[in-house]
């Protein structure tokens, strides 16, 4: 099986939309995706993840299923937090800069990351278990039920599955996915508007599995269409 976890292209968070730019990702990134086609298209609910998948789904004749875990807002109220060092503003206590967690002191709490700051200002901990669970459920559903860092194969499958969501949804599930400790991904990865990864369940004869990435935040949609190659208007790349 091949998991398609896709970032919305170029938002207006609001109201919650896509700009005229964020429209010609989207009409691209369903271009791309039907080279070589999806079985099962799923979307966040918000509006900016459902229009990013409408174009892949008016040319594959799908209908998206809306994963209702898969919410920013759910992200957001789990992982945000008002920054002391940053003037009270709200931040995402993963967003800031990874300087101030990418240390021996943080990095030695292994899977108890939560304990340290920023994190355990906010919700961090429960999100992040409120994601696995759901991500665990999900998996299962599609053929693949979680054993430690790997996955035992109930249904093997080739179906291609693309999931359209969010950045800081995103960020926190590939963690959970790939079983790369959240502190070292947060501050270590980033991924584009519209961004493509592609994550491999390989069929394994002995019944067990281990996600792959093959693609990551991937973008070449832009140059196919003519779009700016830049990574969320910062930079050119």
């Amino acid at each position: 099986m091949l998991l398609y976890v896709i970032r919305h292209a170029e938002p207006i968070y609001n109201p919650d939309s896509l700009t005229e730019k964020g429209k010609r990702q989207a009409e691209a990134l369903g271009r791309r995706l039907a080279v070589n086609g999806l079985d099962k298209i799923y979307s966040s609910p918000m509006n900016r993840a459902r229009q990013t998948a409408q174009p892949t789904c008016e040319i594959l004749g799908k209908k998206a299923e809306i994963l209702e875990w898969t919410s920013e807002s759910l992200a957001a109220n789990d992982f945000g937090f008002y920054d002391p060092e940053n003037n009270g503003r709200w931040c995402w206590s993963f967003g800031i800069n990874p300087l101030r967690f990418k240390t021996e002191a943080h990095l030695a709490l292994g899977d108890k990351w939560y304990e340290a700051e920023p994190f355990k200002s906010s919700n961090a901990k429960a999100g992040y278990e409120r994601i696995a669970i759901e991500s665990d459920a999900f998996l299962k559903s599609l053929g693949y039920e979680r054993d430690g860092l790997k996955y035992k194969i109930l249904n093997p499958n080739d179906q291609r599955v693309a999931v359209f969501c969010h950045y800081g949804f995103g960020m926190t599930w590939l963690s959970h996915l790939l079983g790369i400790p959240p502190v070292l991904f947060w501050s270590t990865f980033d991924i584009n508007h519209s961004g493509i990864t592609v994550v491999e369940f390989y069929n394994h004869s002995n019944g067990f599995t281990s996600p792959k990435v093959l693609t990551f935040s991937e973008v070449a949609h832009f140059y196919e269409s003519g779009l700016p190659l830049e990574f969320t208007n910062r930079i050119g790349i």
